[in-house]
């Protein structure tokens, strides 16, 4: 993929867990409709466990080599993963915020999660009951071409990704980046770098993209290479709840 391959190395990480993903874990196998989640969902928080993530990802990004350290932090401007970015990097000598000199994280509104129009903070039962011709229609088209009223579709994400890889082309060549997103941007970039197809990326996306895992690719001098994908021993090695 142009724009990506000209990176050194690229690395995702999904934001800590937030309460947003605590609401949704309560209602599953009830018969809510709902998630009951009051804020809107640029502004969910980090729940205390998902603090606790960032931290201990903070202190892996601390422990990374010289030559794997980012030169360059993208945040999608979402609370969860500005704050996810914020407490992570507070654990490294070369990019604490406290620090004047330190790598300064930059926000970029093409890396936030999935619109999801008017189903956001729906359940499943929820859509069904509430839009049931949406729900024929996404059985119909499938998840990769689905685009809810108001949303967006997979392949939504796909166009301000291409976008998105192409400015860092520019800005950051033979770059070290870490992009702090959400984990359709992380199924997403991975179907971009990877070259995938809707069904090989659908089927990856049926296992979920843990809270503060790491994703990395690495330039092998003919384009990047994967080297981890959804990688949570860092977590578990710490004794936090991936």
């Amino acid at each position: 993929m142009a724009g990506v391959n000209a990176l050194q190395w690229l690395t995702l990480t999904r934001h800590g867990e937030s309460t947003g993903n605590v609401a949704y874990q309560s209602v599953l196998g009830t018969d809510a409709e709902e998630a009951g989640i009051p804020e809107r969902d640029a502004d969910v928080p980090l729940s205390d466990t998902g603090r606790a993530q960032a931290a201990t990802l903070g202190r892996w990004l601390a422990a990374l080599p010289a030559g794997e350290r980012p030169t360059m932090v993208v945040v999608s401007p979402y609370l969860r993963t500005l704050d996810t970015a914020k407490i992570a990097l507070a654990q490294t000598s070369y990019a604490a915020p406290q620090d004047p000199d330190g790598l300064r994280p930059r926000v970029d509104e093409r890396i936030r999660d999935r619109e999801q129009g008017a189903l956001q903070g729906l359940t499943e039962l929820g859509v069904r009951r509430r839009f049931p011709d949406e729900a024929d229609r996404l059985r119909r088209l499938g998840k990769f071409y689905y685009r809810p009223p108001g949303g967006e579709s997979w392949a939504d994400l796909a166009l301000r990704l291409r976008s998105f890889y192409r400015d860092l082309e520019a800005e950051a060549p033979g770059g070290r980046v870490l992009v702090v997103t959400h984990d359709a941007i992380v199924v997403m970039t991975r179907y971009l770098v990877e070259g995938l197809s809707e069904r090989e990326i659908l089927e990856i996306e049926k296992t979920p993209i843990a809270n503060a895992s790491v994703t990395r690719w690495r330039q092998d001098g003919s384009g990047l290479r994967a080297v981890t994908y959804n990688d949570r021993a860092h977590l578990i090695n710490a004794g936090v709840s991936p």
